[in-house]
Order: structure tokens, then sequence, then C-alpha cells
């Protein structure tokens, strides 16, 4: 992991914040904004509201705090930024990408709800799962999730994938409807595609016709 992604741990909150969208962190970035502000400000600007003892004990406990939230954030961040490679869990990703090649889906489900668990903002996992949602017919829950992933800033880099699942459930949406609307004719072309009758009958037609015309000569 590159070193400079160390440097969002020296403001407090701000890792949890740029990395996992974590808004309970913001109080922590705010109050870190305004406790430099008030250092700045009682130290150098106006110097006379605290007299020197109460300000310089002010600020080492201040830089106590802050040392503790950065030693926090240094050690927390690998977590934040991939859960995934550091968890004491084993990663189920790649038995859902195979169940989901075999069709298992349930199972790719499953799967997939346990790597979600550790990562809940992972793009390919969450537009996996989309995909097995449509395959199961749950039309609704595919178009719900694939909105709550175009919301992630992390899945920006996965806009085409996200497109391309949305114009497959789409058509797969199209095509229940279309099949709804006219079931009796596509009951009947099932029927006459799966009769054997209408087959045997057909090739007979087909053998028959060279006989008669060479019986005709």
């Amino acid at each position: 992991m590159s070193a400079s992604l160390y440097l969002s741990c020296l403001w407090p909150g701000l890792p949890e914040i740029w990395w996992r969208g974590r808004l309970a962190s913001l109080p922590l970035a705010i109050g870190f904004a305004l406790a430099v502000n008030l250092f700045l400000i009682v130290g150098w600007i106006y110097p006379d509201w605290l007299s020197g003892g109460l300000f310089w004990m002010g600020t080492l406990v201040g830089f106590g705090v802050w040392g503790y939230y950065v030693a926090r954030g240094l050690r927390e961040l690998p977590e934040l930024i991939s859960p995934r490679t550091v968890s004491e869990e084993p990663d189920r990703f790649g038995d859902a990408h195979l169940a989901y090649l075999k069709g298992e889906w349930q199972s790719c489900e499953n799967y997939l709800t346990t790597v979600l668990a550790i990562e809940p903002r992972d793009p390919p996992a969450l537009i996996m799962l989309c995909a097995v949602y449509r395959h199961q017919g749950r039309y609704e829950d595919a178009d719900l999730l694939l909105g709550e992933i175009s919301r992630l800033e992390v899945a920006d880099a996965w806009w085409v994938e996200l497109d391309a699942e949305r114009r497959r459930l789409r058509r797969q949406i199209a095509a229940k409807s279309e099949s709804e609307e006219h079931p009796k004719t596509d009951q009947n072309e099932k029927q006459n595609a799966s009769n054997p009758a209408d087959l045997t009958d057909s090739a007979a037609n087909l053998d028959v016709q060279p006989d008669s015309r060479s019986a005709a000569a």
C-alpha cells in the first residue's frame, strides 16, 4: 500500500469518512478542525485570552489526543482500505464466482453475503449479487441494489459493468413483460416445438414428396 495513503491519518476522523463513508466520524474531524483553529487563534492572534501556562498545558493535552487518533488511524487504515485482504475470515469471492458460472444461484448468493459481511462496499461482489438476483427473477431487488451501488464513490470505476448489468436487467424485465402479455402464443409455440407428432409428420411429408415425383414421372 502506498505510503501517501497514510497521510489521511494525520487528520483524525478523515480516514473513516474518506475510505468508508462513515458519517459517525464527522464530529471527530470537525472537532479536530476547531481545535486547530482555536490553537492558532489563542496562540498567535489573541494570546491574551489565556495565560501562557494554561495555553501550553492545553497544547500538550491536544497533541496527546491527536497522537492517539493518528496512531489508531495508522493501525486501522489497511482494514479500512481493503478489509478482505486483512480479514481473518476466508475470502469466498472465488467460490461465489465459481458457483455463478455453474448457475448455482443460491450458493452464489450465500458466498456473496459472506464476502459483503466483511466488505459491504465491494463493487465486484455487489454487481455479481445484482446478476444473481436477476437470474432468480428478483428484479426489484436487483434494481434497488444497482441504485445503491451507483451512489457509492468506490463504484465510479465500475460504471461500464454497472451499465451493462442495468441493460441486461431491463432486457430481461421487458422480455418477461412481453411473455406475460402474450402467454397463449408463447405456450402454443412451445407445444409445437416440443410435439414429436408434428415433427414426425413434417419429416414424413419431406420423405414422401420425392417418391411422389418419381412415381408421377
